[in-house]
């Protein structure tokens, strides 16, 4: 054997040796929301973070719904190809794992739940709509499904966790318990706590990337690292009811600023919460049905200041809304889906803005002038010189004005004006006049 050859076995050794792990930090941080792109970069940022400050592992406390496919693989991506221990803690009491959390859960290097807890139901959901033959061809059903199932499988093959209840998961959708989970196979602890947790750890062997680690957590010190409020708000703005409410304030502002150029406010408002909107639809399952209804809704309400609809079309909107709503985000996935309760309260409010916008423009338009000589008509005016002929001057809104009109009329009488002729305004006499002279 050459120098080379004895030097990558002497490689090989090194790397295969045990090495205990000294009491030191762990990080631990928590994820209590559905699988989103925001979500995603939190959990791979921490985990660089940890491997970067030579943490002894990473903890990740779960509580999620679920969430979008391409988040979850790139989780488990980094989990599974992070050089330090990855463990998967579903907690506290009443979490859950479903859907995406039960693969991530399954990809760590040590799963953990509390009593009371759940994991599973993972079968895939189109994102446009239900998993049937009229929403979606079956062949495209079976294939997402089956390429589900095997990426279930192999992640469970490579953690050493039971293939068939992997298997399960996606094809039936079962759901299961902390205590039958470790049953099965499926996790490797139930602790009640992070205490709980810590002493269940100790000692345990993870061997990943031909590194053997052995946790010693008895006197470890947890580093927790709570998400901050970039992440927060991304995570924010994922929300569908978030989304909603953004998208109708965007749409409110653009035609604010359309029907009132220069106002400038509205429009910047509705562009940010426009940008906002579009920004957590790529994270959702957005029906562009519903969006076209709302857009319908918004044109309906607008058109009901020229076509005299007799409230037809403001009625046609609010119909259009609450119908462009309910399909906004066609998913069966609870998390995806706008809350019923706001929709509707939402809904009547931006139709009771739009209707009083609408009124007030009406208004506007059917106000008699108030510039220039059509203002002056039933106006009152006061006498400054009069003539036997039956004309003179009169003094109204701060101007003095040729007139015409009855010929018995003196200086200082109040008159009043009923019409004009040119520059020369047809006045009459205005018997008991109580108003303040002009």
């Amino acid at each position: 054997m050459n120098a080379r050859g004895i030097l990558c076995v002497l490689v090989v050794l090194l790397l295969s040796v045990p090495g205990r792990l000294s009491a030191s930090d762990i990080l631990v941080i928590e994820v209590k929301d559905a699988i989103s792109p925001p979500i995603a970069s939190y959990i791979m940022e921490n985990i660089d973070n940890a491997l970067a400050t030579s943490k002894a592992a990473i903890i990740i406390r779960l509580d999620t719904p679920g969430g979008l496919d391409t988040a979850m693989r790139d989780i488990i991506q980094k989990e599974m190809n992070a050089n330090i221990p990855v463990i998967v803690y579903v907690s506290p009491k009443g979490a859950r794992a479903a859907s995406a959390g039960a693969l991530i859960t399954l990809a760590s290097d040590i799963a953990a739940m509390s009593p009371g807890t759940n994991i599973g139901a993972a079968h895939p959901v189109s994102i446009g709509g239900p998993d049937d033959k009229e929403g979606k061809d079956s062949t495209m059903v079976n294939k997402v499904t089956n390429d589900a199932v095997a990426y279930a499988k192999s992640i469970a093959r490579d953690r050493k966790r039971s293939e068939q209840w992997a298997e399960d998961i996606v094809r039936k959708s079962i759901s299961t318990p902390a205590q039958e989970a470790l049953t099965k196979g499926v996790i490797d602890i139930v602790a009640q706590d992070m205490a709980d947790l810590l002493n269940q750890l100790h000692g345990r062997k993870i061997k990943k990337n031909l590194v053997t680690f052995v946790l010693n957590t008895k006197q470890a010190n947890l580093v927790d690292n709570p998400m901050g409020f970039r992440y927060r708000l991304l995570s924010t703005l994922s929300n569908p009811n978030i989304a909603y409410i953004l998208m109708l304030i965007g749409l409110a502002g653009i035609y604010f600023e359309l029907s009132s150029p220069g106002a400038i406010l509205p429009g910047v408002i509705g562009g940010i919460s426009l940008i906002l909107a579009f920004f957590a639809f790529q994270t959702l399952p957005v029906n562009y049905a519903g969006v076209g209804l709302i857009l319908l809704a918004v044109i309906m309400f607008i058109a009901e200041i020229k076509v005299p609809s007799y409230g037809l079309l403001t009625v046609g909107g609010i119909i259009s809304m609450v119908l462009g709503s309910l399909l906004l985000f066609r998913t069966p996935e609870l998390y995806a889906q706008v809350s019923y309760a706001l929709i509707l309260p939402v809904t009547l409010f931006f139709a009771a803005f739009f209707a009083a916008t609408i009124y007030l423009v009406v208004k506007a338009q059917r106000t008699t002038s108030k510039l220039g000589a059509d203002a002056l008509k039933d106006e009152i005016a006061e006498v400054y010189a009069w003539n036997a002929d039956g004309t003179g001057k009169v003094f109204c809104h701060g101007e003095y004005w040729n007139a015409k009109g009855p010929s018995t009329l003196k200086v200082g009488d109040l008159v009043k004006v009923v019409d004009q002729s040119g520059m020369e305004l047809i006045v009459r006499t205005s018997q008991g006049i109580d108003e303040t002279r002009p």
